[in-house]
């Protein structure tokens, strides 16, 4: 976890080189095949993240926001076999939480993936939640992050079952 109040990270070192990690990492369709949290039900006409500014619509379930919604993610780092980060935003009225955030537009967090390579076949993968931008109200509903590092450890649990050769 890290100091910085709205950011945590859990890091995790994987047998299999980063090109081949990344791969899986930049193509939303596999994302639910990592998901540690169980919200994640399938990418909507995503093809493969290639840089900056590419967006993936995913399909989501959380109880508490009343069951299925959408969240339209914004590519806001791109660094092939090293970096990925995007930037969720609501894409329909149940993402919004009461129009508390507007459809489009991305509510000051971030997802970001980043890979050190550890010799020829192994990378130690770090999965980072930034909330900092996030108003308080987000910040506050995920106390400042610590809600995801559990799930975010099962993701990079999966992430290394999903790259084993």
């Amino acid at each position: 976890m890290s100091d910085v109040t709205g950011v945590v990270s859990v890091s995790k070192r994987i047998e299999a080189p980063a090109d081949r990690i990344f791969a899986v990492i930049a193509d939303p369709d596999r994302h639910t095949e990592l998901d540690g949290s169980g919200m994640l039900r399938g990418a909507e006409g995503a093809k493969p993240i290639t840089g900056v500014g590419d967006r993936f619509l995913m399909q989501m379930y959380f109880d508490p926001l009343g069951g299925d919604y959408k969240m339209d993610n914004h590519v806001v780092e791109f660094e092939p076999n090293r970096r990925i980060a995007w930037a969720p935003a609501g894409a329909d009225s149940a993402s919004t939480q009461g129009d508390e955030f507007t459809i489009g537009v991305p509510a000051g967090h971030r997802w970001v993936f980043a890979l050190e390579p550890d010799g020829p076949d192994a990378t130690v993968v770090t999965q980072t939640y930034d909330c900092t931008a996030a108003p308080a109200s987000l910040r506050e509903a995920v106390g400042d992050g610590a809600i995801w590092v559990e799930a975010m450890n099962g993701t990079l649990d999966r992430l290394a079952e999903v790259c084993a050769d």
